[in-house]
């Protein structure tokens, strides 16, 4: 048994047909304003959110430049301490001998040279 159905056309109803479509329209329209909405507030997050992972990343690269600094700087005055102690005790004389006869093999008349490694006086 096939049923036909038949819906009343009239002033009402043509009406109400034409309401839901604006209404339709209109839910489309707020959706897609809300969709923009949303783009444009994901985008406002994002741009800030990268500039500051690009400044926590420099700021890192900073910190081990800063530490590396460090121990440059103090090996530096270690070199710097060692060469004043240096000269301080290239003033004696006899310490002057001794280590330019150790360093650059200078001898006495009649002395021989034998190379002997880290014998240098301290």
């Amino acid at each position: 048994m096939s049923k036909n159905i038949v819906q009343i056309e009239n002033q009402y109803i043509r009406g109400e047909g034409q309401r839901r479509k604006f209404l339709a329209e209109e839910v489309r329209r707020k959706n897609r304003f809300m969709a923009w909405v949303l783009i444009l507030v994901i985008l406002l997050f994002i741009l800030p959110t990268y500039n500051l992972m690009e400044s926590y990343k420099l700021l890192i690269k900073r910190r081990e430049q800063l530490s590396q600094l460090k121990k440059e700087y103090k090996q530096l005055e270690e070199r710097e301490k060692a060469q004043s102690d240096l000269a301080n005790k290239l003033k004696d004389d006899d310490y002057a001998a001794k280590y330019a006869r150790a360093k650059y093999f200078y001898s006495k008349e009649g002395e021989y040279i034998y190379n002997a490694p880290n014998i240098l006086p301290q």
